[in-house]
């Protein structure tokens, strides 16, 4: 019998150790909390994820705990005082960004009824489990994050590539990619 332990990408960081057992890989399908983690992943583009999710109580604090309406309000003077905030990244191209994609994000869930439903709608509601054996097994896009990334630009969003997009899924659990080893994986659950 194999010896069950946690996906390696986690090592030994009591934060990173937290969102991988409680939160990565478990379905999301609650609106904010998808909002939440599209700017964050869209945030940690060309960083490490650890980086954001030591920002992350930042984030939430800079961006009104994340309520799309109150992001998509906010205006070039927040946009200059957010430049001056140490406790998130301060890249100009992510700040706006993250304020468009808040607006769009409402466009969508005003044409779909919410965004989860149009996000779920790609894998007719069901997470996609995977049986990864090892990390190296594991995609950094694939069919659906790239159609899902399509699909985001057309409507208006930005720093939704695909790859951004595959660690949202994985994020939100649309995708499961946990190892086969690890006790997260749902057949050890």
């Amino acid at each position: 019998m194999t010896t069950l332990q946690r996906c390696p990408w986690c090592g030994t960081d009591p934060l990173y150790i937290d969102y991988h057992d409680h939160e990565w890989g478990k379905p999301v399908h609650d609106d904010n909390k998808l909002f939440e983690m599209l700017i964050l992943e869209g945030a940690q583009a060309g960083l490490s994820w650890i980086t954001i999710l030591r920002k992350r109580e930042n984030y939430r604090r800079a961006f009104h705990q994340f309520d799309p309406h109150k992001v998509a309000a906010m205006d070039e003077h927040d946009v200059e005082r957010l430049m001056q905030d140490a406790g998130i990244v301060r890249n100009r191209l992510k700040i706006n960004s993250a304020i468009r994609n808040a607006r769009v994000f409402i466009a969508m869930q005003q044409k779909h009824g919410s965004f989860a439903h149009w996000l779920w709608h790609h894998v007719d509601h069901q997470p996609r489990q995977n049986h990864w054996q090892q990390l190296a097994d594991c995609p950094a896009s694939n069919e659906l994050s790239d159609r899902i990334s399509k699909a985001l630009k057309k409507e208006g969003m930005n720093f939704v590539g695909s790859t951004v997009i595959y660690a949202y899924l994985q994020a939100t659990g649309v995708i499961n990619d946990h190892l086969i080893h690890c006790p997260q994986h749902p057949q050890h659950a």
